[in-house]
């Protein structure tokens, strides 16, 4: 975290860090990582989203992963400037087009799916 904010994102007031429920991300592993006072001047510039503890975040990044690769990476790329070059030049015009992810997974098909893992009534 102190990598972006010093390093990536110096001039920042916000950043808007997207973290799974790991027990190692919190404000409280910055502290004993770097003591209080490095954690607040730290925690202060740092937004912290956290997924859905049960949620398809997972999914969610093996798309756009799957996306990277058939657009971008599913080709020789010469050096690692060149991957840089391409990397960002995707990752810009990806979130230019603000893409959505539409699920299709709907309760009936969790019913389907799951009846014999839960009963009917703990899936709604």
């Amino acid at each position: 975290m102190r990598y972006l904010v010093d390093v990536l994102y110096p001039d920042a007031e916000c950043i808007d860090v997207v973290l799974d429920n790991l027990n190692t991300h919190s404000y409280h592993a910055l502290v004993e990582t770097f003591g209080k006072t490095e954690a607040d001047r730290i925690a202060v510039r740092l937004c912290f989203h956290f997924t859905p503890t049960h949620g398809s975040w997972l999914n969610m990044t093996e798309i756009e992963l799957s996306v990277l690769t058939k657009q971008c990476l599913k080709r020789r790329i010469p050096d690692e400037w060149t991957l840089n070059l391409e990397l960002i030049a995707w990752e810009n015009a990806a979130n230019a087009s603000h893409r959505q992810i539409h699920w299709s997974f709907t309760i009936q098909d969790a019913r389907r799916v799951f009846a014999d893992y839960y009963p009917s009534s703990s899936l709604g």
